[in-house]
């Protein structure tokens, strides 16, 4: 489980940056999460629970994930699709030409502060 570490990274970055604008309460931590991003977003939110506590500036501290849907871009026909329910290959055309256009984003959009 990689969530946990995850979870240390955005509070490595929260407390940098109330550090930077003289904040001492952080109530609420938005974050943007791609469905392919490789982090499962209820492991995501124990691990915060957990150690959101540990720190003063997060004591009790909301973690709100925003999904960010998986889309893929076929280079072939020029067409998007759902990746989660297509896979690689376009539904369209057939082709395998496909990447990622959005979907595995990992950002912490917003803090809310007191």
């Amino acid at each position: 489980m990689h969530e946990l570490s995850v979870v240390f990274y955005i509070i490595e970055q929260v407390e940098e940056v109330a550090q930077q604008n003289e904040v001492d309460r952080v109530t609420r931590v938005i974050l943007d999460l791609g469905e392919v991003s490789t982090v499962i977003p209820s492991y995501l939110t124990d691990c915060w629970k957990w150690a959101r506590n540990k720190h003063p500036l997060l004591t009790d501290c909301e973690l709100t994930i925003e999904p960010i849907e998986a889309v893929t871009y076929c280079e072939a026909c020029r067409k998007t699709y759902p990746t989660i329910r297509h896979g690689r290959i376009c539904p369209w055309c057939g082709s395998p030409r496909t990447f990622l256009k959005q979907g595995n984003e990992f950002l912490i959009r917003e803090m809310e502060v007191e």
